[in-house]
């Protein structure tokens, strides 16, 4: 098969040795004009949810207290996403760029990087552009100062909660909200806690201004995003790429020529048969039963060869053993969901027995305490309804 010329951008990973103009530039800038930038760009959490950057800064620093926080989320635990290792690999001081700014700016001495405990491998570089960074700051009189906290594997941890109780020296468990990081935090603090895909893109805000970032993608969704692309692909790897592509074009590009469906956003987020490629983009507004996606930046092409059953079943196994077991519907239901399709495709229950699932599958969604049990419903429900023959024995 011949592969299509893909039309790769450069904003995240374009090596752009200017860090103290940048950083010069923007703490002589007013508070809220640096801020009004990041809500004009347009830009949202990269990692899933997709909260608007500026907001969050904004609602930070508004907040009275006597210490906050900044954390960049890297405990990149989906399934099918290895972006944000590349970014802090090749870019790190973008990332630490975007910390140092949002401390300046709301507030906060100190920041954090979480960082997934199989990225260990990571920390000798890191700590070593760390400091380099650090004297940079040294020499412009400000004492932010970042360091390294290190995960110990546990997916939940990617909540931005349970990352907190992580931090705290406590089991990894979700909070109840309200309150929000944004007034109580790590600590107790206000913090911003953001995506190390979401402060690589500050720096290219700061530095471009909101116009260039928002020439990029759609109305609803604009800028670029990475996808770590893999599955049934002759070109696995991670591509920057603006947001409102269709799946259709998605697939035409990346696909084997045989694509069934297109798992977007991981474990945890939609599967999309064929059938649907054209009516899909990929953005921030819309779910799958309107005409928009959005992903983490897990990407994963499967062909007609891949049993979706088996794909479920792995799916489901993982959510099983990362499920932290603190609320119910996550700690008995996805065990049941799993129990239930094995039952069903070795014939001891009715094919009917799928629609209970269904049901449950959607009372986990509404009732779970965080995004974990409540997007377990999102593959389920996706897979089983647009694969149900392949459910059954």
């Amino acid at each position: 098969m011949q592969q299509k010329k893909l039309k790769r951008l450069d904003l995240i990973f374009k090596d752009e040795n200017d860090v103290a103009d940048i950083l010069q530039k923007t703490y002589s800038r007013p508070i809220e004009k640096v801020i009004n930038d990041l809500i004009a760009s347009g830009l949202t959490g990269r990692g899933g949810a997709g909260f608007p950057t500026g907001l969050k800064w904004k609602l930070t620093a508004e907040a009275e207290s006597d210490e906050k926080f900044v954390i960049c989320n890297a405990d990149e635990g989906e399934p099918g996403t290895f972006k944000d290792r590349e970014i802090l690999t090749r870019v790190p001081y973008k990332v630490l760029t975007g910390m140092a700014v949002c401390g300046k700016f709301i507030g906060a001495k100190q920041g954090f990087i979480y960082l997934r405990g199989e990225y260990k491998f990571l920390i000798p570089q890191l700590t070593v552009e760390i400091e380099k960074f650090h004297k940079i700051l040294d020499e412009m009189g400000c004492s932010f100062r970042v360091e390294i906290f290190k995960g110990s594997g546990a997916y939940i941890c990617g909540e931005e909660s349970a990352l907190f109780e992580s931090m705290e020296g406590k089991r990894g468990e979700p909070r109840n909200k309200p309150p929000f990081p944004t007034t109580y935090g790590y600590k107790g603090k206000p913090t911003v806690i953001n995506n190390v895909e979401t402060l690589a893109h500050t720096y290219s805000i700061f530095k471009y201004g909101p116009d260039k970032f928002r020439d990029l993608g759609v109305q609803n969704s604009p800028g670029s995003k990475v996808f770590s692309v893999s599955g049934d692909t002759p070109i696995p790897g991670i591509y920057e790429l603006e947001f409102g592509m269709s799946l259709h074009k998605f697939v035409d590009d990346f696909g084997d020529g045989d694509s069934k469906a297109v798992q977007v956003g991981g474990a945890a987020g939609f599967c999309v048969p064929r059938k649907k490629f054209d009516k899909i983009t990929i953005g921030y507004k819309g779910k799958l039963s309107g005409n928009s996606l959005p992903t983490g930046g897990s990407m994963m092409i499967f062909n007609s060869s891949r049993s979706m059953y088996n794909v479920l079943h792995n799916y489901l196994d993982f959510f099983v053993e990362e499920s932290c077991g603190q609320c119910t519907p996550c700690r008995v239901g996805t065990q049941q969901l799993l129990l239930g399709i094995e039952a069903v495709k070795k014939g001891e229950k009715p094919s009917s027995y799928l629609d209970k699932l269904l049901k449950l599958a959607e009372t986990m969604r509404l009732t779970a305490k965080c995004g974990l049990g409540q997007s377990v419903a999102n593959s389920f429900e996706s897979i089983v309804e647009n694969f149900r023959e392949e459910m059954i024995y």
